[in-house]
């Protein structure tokens, strides 16, 4: 009699341990998930704050006291997450810019998920594209390739492609080992997110990633042949 109460009085036990245990497990992970939801929100209300005081292009322009933009060229620093919009030699608006997943290293080929660095220009502009806008460059350009052939990382027939390319149909389409289609664009069909987030997400194969609203601003100053400087 003694054995089965004692039995009985330890299974209660092992229950209400269990119960307990379950217990604080579940609001332990309903308080981490309202956590993290929370800090999420969070900084993405940070990001629209960011976005709201951020003036327009047109705004921009009446306070550098200019009526239009003629001389429209592009400088794109990589360390610091920017391209910038100059009208001549006057810095008319910044945008914060995102770059390929190896923002550290000078791009040399096309997997290696860099951005090029040189002096490029914009040679096509596609406005039906995945990622809202595309403004295509012309890499590689002449330094790419000459670099390229100098270290066998392309053969000479396909740098006489590229440079004839480079020269009479100003956008290279040839596919070699450098890689190809690098340009700016937007973000697509996630802009909402990402724009809005406080920091910069480097996301791209090696093209330089604006916001759809930037890209769409850009769009009314920009055409082929604008100047675009990568550093």
């Amino acid at each position: 009699m003694k054995e089965t109460l004692l039995r009985n009085y330890i299974e209660k036990l092992k229950k209400f341990g269990k119960d307990f245990f379950n217990k604080n497990v579940v609001r332990n992970i309903i308080y981490i998930s309202c956590g993290i939801i929370l800090f999420i929100a969070g900084v993405i209300a940070y990001g629209i704050i960011l976005n709201v005081r951020e003036i327009s292009l047109d705004e921009a322009i009446r306070l550098n006291g200019l009526e239009e933009l003629k001389k429209v060229n592009i400088v794109v620093d990589r360390k610091n997450y920017v391209l910038m919009l100059y009208e001549d030699t006057i810095l008319v608006k910044s945008y914060r810019a995102s770059f390929g997943r190896n923002v550290g290293k000078q791009k040399s080929s096309k997997d290696d998920g860099a951005t090029p660095v040189g002096n490029y220009q914009i040679c096509s502009i596609d406005t039906i594209f995945k990622y809202h806008k595309f403004f295509k460059l012309n890499y590689p350009n002449l330094s790419d390739i000459s670099d390229a052939l100098r270290r066998g990382r392309i053969s000479q027939a396909e740098y006489d492609k590229l440079r004839f390319q480079f020269f009479y149909d100003e956008c290279p389409s040839l596919e070699t080992n450098l890689g190809g289609n690098i340009g700016i664009h937007g973000i697509g069909r996630l802009n909402s997110i990402f724009k809005n987030l406080p920091f910069v997400y480097n996301w791209t194969d090696g093209s330089i990633a604006l916001s759809n609203e930037s890209i769409d601003e850009l769009y009314k100053v920009v055409k082929r042949g604008t100047k675009v400087v990568i550093r």
